[in-house]
Formats: structure tokens, sequence, C-alpha cells
């Protein structure tokens, strides 16, 4: 019972931080309709940030901050340069200039930071585990999960209460009325990826704190699609709820199956999970499912 209930707690844990970057494959999808296949790379880039700050001796909240000013340039940056002229081309080919920038971010960090796995030194959060009763959690895992569903928290208020949330959900319900209504589609695509990289980029920092930080991290932020399908790919709070059963399901996983299938069965389980659960819910627990009349 105690080893379910520490996978349990690690898994939910774990999976607020992949509800974090998956709030970034949402944000750019409920947006503009576009699946973002950059969105690893981007983790990774905003996790180099912040270990680059931090290496310099900035403290750990200051190069994070350093890190969400940074992905807010480059995400501007990245819409500006790459996918302003596609706006109204089709979504196809939007999706194929993703994949090229995942190409394109991967050499980037290879170039600059190299392969070679790197760790915050000193460690950020104490290695002193916290008990919880018959419960043993590592710091690093209870103060990461309490970061990303603060920032989570921001995030939902910011699209509930703030002019420009509100705008960016119209013009993702409807873009021509949010257009007659003024609002403008150029900027809510640049914020969109601009938020979308600093959650990207969060989620990069904390999971590099517990496995350390090298290229592979990357594929971490693809091993978040499945919870963005599960969840909606338009709906925010299934970004969160997603992140968090998929996190729970890879922790389980790797603590009861990869003694009998070894090789990495927590990498594949999501992906298995999310076929078979496409199969029932196309459109997953919160997403839109559009009637047209024909």
């Amino acid at each position: 019972m105690e080893l379910f209930l520490m996978t349990l707690t690690t898994g939910i844990m774990v999976g607020g931080i992949y509800a974090l970057v998956a709030l970034g494959w949402v944000l750019i999808y409920k947006c503009s309709g576009v699946l973002n296949l950059a969105m690893g790379e981007m983790t990774l880039i905003g996790a180099y940030i912040s270990l680059s700050f931090y290496s310099m001796g900035v403290p750990f909240l200051l190069a994070l901050l350093l890190s969400l000013i940074i992905g807010l340039i480059l995400g501007i940056l990245t819409e500006r340069i790459f996918l302003d002229r596609l706006i109204g081309q089709p979504v196809l080919t939007v999706i194929m200039v993703t994949v090229g920038l995942s190409f394109f971010f991967k050499g980037t960090v290879e170039f600059i930071w190299g392969t070679d796995t790197r760790v915050f030194s000193p460690p950020v959060f104490s290695i002193e585990p916290i008990r919880f009763g018959p419960l043993v959690i590592g710091q690093v895992y209870l103060w990461s999960f309490i970061a990303a569903i603060l920032l989570l928290v921001i995030f939902v208020c910011f699209f509930k209460y703030t002019r420009w949330g509100l705008a960016m959900q119209a013009t993702a319900d409807d873009e021509m009325a949010a257009l007659s209504l003024g609002v403008s589609a150029r900027f809510v695509y640049a914020a969109s990826w601009a938020i979308a990289f600093m959650a990207a980029g969060v989620g990069g920092t904390l999971l590099g704190n517990i496995n350390g930080l090298n290229i592979s991290v990357g594929y971490l932020g693809l091993l978040v699609l499945p919870a963005v399908v599960l969840g909606g790919m338009n709906s925010v709070p299934g970004a969160i709820a997603g992140g968090i059963i998929i996190g729970i399901l890879q922790n389980f996983c790797g603590t009861y199956l990869d003694q009998y299938f070894p090789g990495g069965i927590k990498e594949v389980a999501p992906f298995v999970f999310m076929v078979i659960f496409l199969l029932f819910k196309p459109h997953g627990l919160w997403g839109w499912e559009r009637i047209e009349r024909v």
C-alpha cells in the first residue's frame, strides 16, 4: 500500500508539470487550429536558458523569471518570422513548418549547449525528503508540483479575467466574429506562441531539476501529447486533467510493469492508452465536437 500511495503521489506531481507543458499545446491549437510539433524543443530551450542563468550565479527564481521574459520574446519572434505569413494557409502547411522549427530549435540547442547531461548545481531543492505519514516525497517533486499548479492558476486567471485573455478565447471560439469586434488575429497568434513558449520553458526547467537536463527532455515535450489528446485539444481544464492522468499512468506502468516488460514501457504506455482512448472518445474528455449542418 505504501508503494501504491507513493507511486500515485509522484505521478500526480509529475503530471502537474506535464499539464503545464500541455497548456502550451492547447493554446496554439485553440487559437489557430495548428498542432505545434516543435513543443518539445521549446521545452528544451526554456530549460537550458534557466540553467544558463542559474549557472552564472543568478538565484533560481530570478533565473526562472528571466527565462519567462526570454520565452515571451522568442515566442513572438517565432510567430512573426516563421508563421505570420501563413495565416489563412492550409493547416497542414503550418504543421509542416512546426516540424521544420523542431529540427531548427534542436540543432540550435545542440550547437550552443551540446548534448551532454547537465544538472542544476548546486541543487535547487534539498535532497532531504519530506515525510507525510507513511509517504516519503522528494522535495524536488513537491516544489515542482506547487510551482506548476501556481503557474497554471495564473494562466487560467489570465484567460478568464483579462482583456487579452478574453480576446484570445473569442478568437478561438469564432475568428470571424472576433475580427468584426476589432480583435487582432495577428496579436492573438503571437500571444499564443509567446505564452506557449513560456509555459514550455517552465515545464522543461522543472523536469530538468528532477531528471537532469539533456537533449532527451525535448522528447518529454512530445510525451505530453497523449495528455493533450486525452483532455481535449482545445480545452485548458482538459490539459490540466490530462497531464495529471498521464503522469499517474506513466508512473504506475514504470513501477508495476517495467519488471515484466523491460525497455521503457512507461514511455510507450501513454501513447498506447491514447490510441485506445481515441477509439471511444475521439474528441477527448472536454474537446469541442463540431456539428455542421449539411
